[in-house]
């Protein structure tokens, strides 16, 4: 690998690259790698996995570029990771450590063995309060790092945006700084010691003071090349995250080996243990929000800004903020900055909050002091990463000159020339980010799928960087060079520092086996782009994704790797997703994991069955449906569309399991079993026919068969003799069938409002069953019948009592027949029984209950229907408290099912039953989703009601209101 590998290729101005052909390795490469794969089991405690779905996972992170390893490790400790060095380097093999894979610069894949530190690998060793001082291992979560140092006042001071799931030795790898660096600095500022194993076989302990530590000749190397390091790096930076940080080794600095070693990208070696400093945590935060004309604007009044300490300078422009609602809490103006403020009460970071009001140049700001709504103001500055994915009008966009950082006084020209040199090149980009450190981040409207727009991409990056070294600034202000900026450093370091970045790559890892390819003889920036692998031709599908323009592989590409979906553990986040993935931890069971096996699926190479795929499938099998990503994914992942697609090819023409055939066609069979409901309630009770009964369906041993009610809703509402009515109340297969009581009191309801209630014309079905089991097919033939019966009554107001059937009419139904003008007029006119309330009989008054409320907010509801109408009804009820986040676990037919009762279990566990076991005495448990009440009688023995339920025998024990 020597001398050649350490050459500098000398490269033309390039043609877009050639799609390359499959990657199949031949006879002997696969010998060598079972070989190798072999060895590694001998070695290594941890987990060594070669198959097919694991590579597919690790093909990517967060960045445009795909790199196909030949295996992935996860080492059990720091042993397993020197174990592990040595046979890949006995083996030729070369080594990618990798944290939550969020890296936005390609840093984080390779071509040869993955290391996945967050397995096994994620201590908080030790907290030392005296000395602000905490030990961790490289796989530790940073908000698990700072849940542990919290109870001491303590925080790790850099924080980006994934801090829910960015691993610490990531942060040091891409020396990651976040919100809150122009305060505490960037994890360089806060590292004190690392432990690390080069790829050679060295255990290092890195520190600051002298060269103890060091590899051989790095003393030696710096001290030839004073003048040139002195002289080599810009200044005036805070953001200086560009190239190797060899000015850290200087006399003058401290010799900080620790802190040159940060920013290398896992070039250099593995950390295997680092002690970090901790700062003071202020109790209490204001945020100061600040309103601008344009986001040039904003950018030149954050340095007036720094002298007054705060703790964040943040900018972003009215083009991230898409929600209506979010847009009315904010100030007037087109930009703004958020400039967060501490203290040691609320009044005290209020009144430092006030003064920076007044030092501000604008008389557009407000502040914010409600913890609710700072958190939710912070959630559109984090979730910028994925949201700034699609444009407004739903155009793609990728990373690629993503976070470069010039002098914050240069901030304001610099944007303006950068809109300037978007508009030359016919693109369009939202810039963000760190205002006060000068560092911005932009997705920016490449076309990365076609020959032209990978040219433009390359040509516009090659000016872009120009511009940023015209302003004194670095290609990379944050998240390294990686691939994507590496090509281009000569432009901002010249040649000789360059050169000197590879002599000091080579001293640490003379064999090149540390993520070759990065930061120095780096690959070009438009080769191993994720793009080119996938079909250029559209693959027929049954939903129209109306979204992504009809195209399935633009659907799948949504997921750019920002893993918040990767958020685990029990009370970690409100939000839904992912609950698999919080049940389990694997990778696979994440929405991102699921999204990267179907990007693999369609590439072809690596998972190679199609809709076929085992792996796919598998994946699959633990996704609950639940549609939390099509609401908390940043970029609008929506996988329960997908599992619904994949399924319905996966099984077309094949035998499906028994559960499809029980629950997907659930509907016809218990209408079937409605007349003989006495006789099946017998047959299905406990014994052995019911445990038969359980294995014929598919149904898990340890559930219970839900018992059919002597008489449906629709029997029972029939016999009013109601002709005509305001609005038509929607008579789902769960409340008719199963809780018909739901059913009842919602009509009570209504008509205490002043509202008249009817069924519709004839039976109705909106298809839930039959898409969540990928029955597609049924699934469009019930919705045609289903709008053959409204069609004469469409534009009625449709009041649907279980959320996930009205969720379905909203989003599936148009999503499946989106050619049929019928569905859209019938998606939009369904409400929730609380909308439906609000909205027509506006000055009704419910009874007054005051009492606390838990329970369950059903998953679809969060992330299709929203339930802010709830909350109101709720609140004028005097109902207090909140639902429970996450999701119950049952999901449909996804708790019921054989193999799903663990997990189902857990997903209860994470957030819903420990609120119910917390809840005082006369709580209500709330749930207005039939599955949602299932899971707490059986796993709580607590009876959940319906919010109808809780109303109607208000009303009923008041005489009718």
């Amino acid at each position: 690998m020597g001398d050649q590998r350490r050459e500098r290729q000398q490269r033309p101005e390039p043609g877009p690259p050639a799609r390359r052909a499959r990657r199949d390795p031949g006879p002997g490469d696969r010998r060598d790698t079972a070989r190798l794969a072999r060895a590694l089991r001998a070695a290594v405690r941890g987990e060594v996995d070669f198959g097919a779905a694991a590579r597919a996972l690790t093909t990517m992170d967060a960045s445009n570029y795909r790199r196909v390893p030949v295996g992935v490790v996860a080492p059990r400790d720091a042993a397993d990771v020197a174990a592990a060095l040595e046979v890949c380097r006995e083996h030729g093999m070369p080594v990618v450590p990798r944290g939550a894979g969020t890296s936005i610069a390609g840093q984080a894949t390779g071509t040869g063995v993955v290391l996945d530190l967050t397995r096994h690998l994620g201590g908080v060793l030790d907290v030392d309060p005296g000395t602000r001082t905490a030990v961790v291992q490289p796989g530790v979560v940073l908000d698990d790092l700072n849940a542990a140092v919290r109870p001491y006042g303590l925080t790790f001071g850099p924080d980006p945006s994934t801090h829910s799931r960015c691993t610490l030795g990531g942060m040091i790898g891409n020396n990651a700084c976040g919100s809150h660096s122009v305060a505490w600095g960037t994890t360089a500022d806060n590292v004190r010691e690392l432990s690390v194993l080069t790829y050679g076989g060295a255990r290092l302990r890195l520190g600051r003071g002298g060269w103890d530590g060091a590899p051989a000749g790095l003393r030696e190397l710096i001290g030839g090349n004073l003048v040139a390091i002195r002289t080599g790096f810009p200044e005036g930076l805070p953001r200086r995250i560009s190239g190797y940080a060899l000015d850290a080794l200087l006399p003058e600095r401290g010799t900080d080996l620790a802190r040159a070693f940060c920013g290398s990208e896992g070039t250099l070696g593995v950390v295997t243990e680092a002690a970090l400093r901790l700062v003071d945590s202020p109790p209490a935060r204001a945020l100061a929000v600040l309103g601008y004309a344009d986001e040039s604007r904003a950018a030149e009044a954050a340095p007036g800004l720094l002298p007054h300490h705060p703790l964040t300078v943040e900018g972003m422009a009215e083009d991230l903020i898409r929600d209506p609602a979010a847009r009315a809490a904010l100030p007037r103006g087109g930009a703004w900055l958020f400039a967060e403020t501490g203290g040691t009460t609320p009044q005290e970071a209020a009144a430092h909050a006030a003064r920076l009001l007044r030092a501000a140049d604008t008389p557009h700001a407000t502040v914010v002091t409600d913890p609710a709504a700072r958190r939710a103001l912070w959630r559109l500055r984090e979730d910028a990463a994925g949201t700034a994915t699609r444009g407004p009008g739903g155009t793609e966009a990728w990373p690629g000159w993503e976070d470069c950082a010039v002098p914050p006084a240069r901030l304001g020209p610099y944007l303006r020339a950068f809109r300037a040199l978007l508009a030359e090149h016919g693109l369009r980009g939202t810039p963000y980010g760190h205002f006060g450190d000068g560092c911005v981040h932009v997705r920016v409207d490449f076309d990365l799928t076609g020959p032209e727009g990978v040219r433009r991409f390359r040509r516009f990056s090659s000016q872009a960087a120009d511009l940023v070294v015209a302003h004194g600034g670095s290609l990379s202000g944050e998240h390294g060079d990686g691939q994507a900026r590496a090509e281009l450093l000569p432009r901002m370091y010249g040649d000789e520092l360059v050169a000197l970045f590879g002599r000091f790559k080579d001293l640490w890892d003379p064999d090149g086996g540390m993520n070759p390819g990065v930061l120095v003889r780096p690959a070009r920036l438009d080769e191993n782009l994720r793009f080119e692998v996938l079909p250029r031709e559209r693959v027929e599908v049954a939903f129209g994704y109306p979204e992504d323009g009809g195209d399935f592989a633009t659907a799948v590409r949504r997921c750019v790797g920002v893993a918040k979906c990767r958020v685990a553990g029990p009370g970690r986040g409100a939000e839904v997703m992912c609950p698999s993935y919080r049940a389990t931890g694997e990778e696979r069971y994440s929405t991102r994991g699921r999204a990267r096996l179907l990007h693999e699926m369609l590439a072809g190479e690596l998972i190679t069955g199609g809709w076929r795929s085992p792996e796919v499938r598998e994946a699959l099998d633990l996704c609950l449906g639940c549609k939390g990503c099509r609401s908390d994914c940043p970029a609008g992942v929506d996988m329960a569309t997908y599992k619904a697609e994949f399924l319905h090819h996966h099984y077309a023409g094949r035998l499906r399991p028994a559960a499809h055939y029980a629950l997907g066609h659930l509907p016809r069979w218990l209408r079937l079993a409605a007349p003989l409901a006495p006789v099946v309630n017998a047959a299905a009770a406990v014994g052995p026919l019911a445990a038969l009964a359980k294995r014929a369906a598919g149904i898990a041993p340890e559930r219970d068969i839900p018992r059919l009610a002597p008489r449906t809703f629709t029997r029972w509402f029939r016999r009013r003799d109601r002709a005509s009515g305001d609005l038509i109340l929607w008579p789902d297969t769960f409340t008719d069938h199963l809780s018909p009581s739901v059913g009842r009191a919602a009509v009570t309801v209504l008509e205490a409002a002043g509202l008249r209630p009817v069924l519709p014309p004839a039976r109705v079905c909106c298809g839930l069953t039959y898409v969540s089991t990928g029955l597609l097919g049924h699934a469009r033939a019930v919705m045609r019948r289903t709008l053959d019966t409204m069609e004469p009554v469409l534009g009625t107001p449709v009041v649907v009592l279980e959320p996930s059937c009205a969720a379905t009419l909203r989003t599936d139904l148009t999503e499946l027949l989106p050619d049929d003008p019928r569905a859209r007029r019938l998606a939009g006119s369904v409400r929730t029984f609380a909308e439906a309330v609000e909205e027509y009989a506006p000055d009704w008054r419910p009874p007054r209950l005051d009492r606390p409320v838990t329970g369950q907010t059903h998953c679809h509801q969060h992330a299709v229907l929203g339930d802010s109408a709830d909350r109101r009804l709720r609140e004028r009820a005097g109902l207090t408290g909140d639902l429970a986040g996450g999701c119950c676990g049952l999901a449909g037919d996804f708790g019921l099912r054989r193999g799903h009762y663990e997990v189902s279990a857990a997903c209860a566990e994470d957030q819903l039953l420990p609120a119910v076991r917390a809840a005082g005495p006369g709580t209500e448990l709330l749930a207005d989703g039939f599955s949602c009440r299932t899971q707490l009688a059986e796993l709580a023995g607590e009876r959940a009601r319906h919010l109808a339920e809780v109303l109607a025998e208000a009303l009923e024990g008041r005489g009718g209101g």
